[in-house]
């Protein structure tokens, strides 16, 4: 690894820069849903999608292989991972841990890092309006990581936008589904509030009731993903492949 860190690509960026600004591209792909779970990624198809060398794409997928979004398996290739009842329950914990974090300590944090909380909240009003469905469910995906960019970490930031993509694949479907997206936008509007006023008790009993029922609904997702999945495994039925 150490090697190909120094050798540079044709464009005189190294590997290393390289396969990261890929994996990033990548991980962004999977965040809004374009790249669902289940989904097989093939080298050549990414390589045009990225402007990337073949090596550079190998780098790449092993970095989200790292982060739990991708699987690979010898001779089978490289699989966006299906998240488990046990990925829900952990991605929770962390959202958790942080995200009360975040509101604890909002008072520290800079006006610039509220006013992104609104624009994700209207980002999701207008996706609403757009009858744009996937888009609005990315914004709120969004919002939540605003609320750990209040503790103004670096790399915080950098780890809850892998588990905020995690979550991303755990909601399948329901990624672009109405009746499910829709029924988020008012409570996060209410958390926005609460922060926006400096009512941080007010915002953290608003986001309990939001991670609560978030996670008993993500749950459900997940088990009927997998019941479906058996059933088609059963069916030998084939994932379907990105390319």
């Amino acid at each position: 690894m150490d090697e190909l860190d120094e050798r540079e690509t044709d464009s005189g960026e190294t590997i290393a820069s390289a396969a990261m600004r890929a994996a990033d591209a990548l991980r962004e792909h999977i965040l809004v849903g374009k790249v669902p779970a289940g989904s097989v990624l093939r080298e050549t198809a990414l390589c045009e999608l990225l402007d990337v060398s073949r090596n550079t794409v190998r780098e790449a997928l092993r970095q989200l292989v790292s982060e739990g979004l991708l699987d690979q398996q010898l001779y089978k290739g490289t699989t966006v991972r299906t998240m488990s009842c046990e990925d829900v329950r952990d991605i929770f914990a962390v959202r958790r841990a942080l995200q009360f974090r975040a509101i604890e300590e909002s008072a520290l944090a800079p006006q610039e890092r509220f006013d992104a909380l609104q624009r994700f909240v209207d980002d999701a009003d207008q996706a609403v309006r757009a009858g744009d469905w996937l888009s609005a469910g990315t914004a709120n995906l969004r919002f939540h990581h605003g609320i750990v960019a209040l503790l103004g970490s670096q790399r915080l930031d950098t780890f809850f936008a892998v588990v905020m993509t995690q979550l991303s694949l755990a909601l399948a479907d329901a990624r672009s589904d109405q009746g499910f997206q829709s029924h988020w936008i008012k409570g996060n509007r209410s958390i926005c509030e609460h922060l926006c006023s400096g009512q941080r008790k007010e915002a953290a009993l608003a986001l309990t009731q939001f991670l609560d029922e978030s996670e008993r609904v993500v749950l459900d997702i997940v088990r009927f993903t997998w019941r479906r999945l058996n059933a088609g495994a059963a069916a030998g039925k084939p994932f379907a492949s990105f390319s």
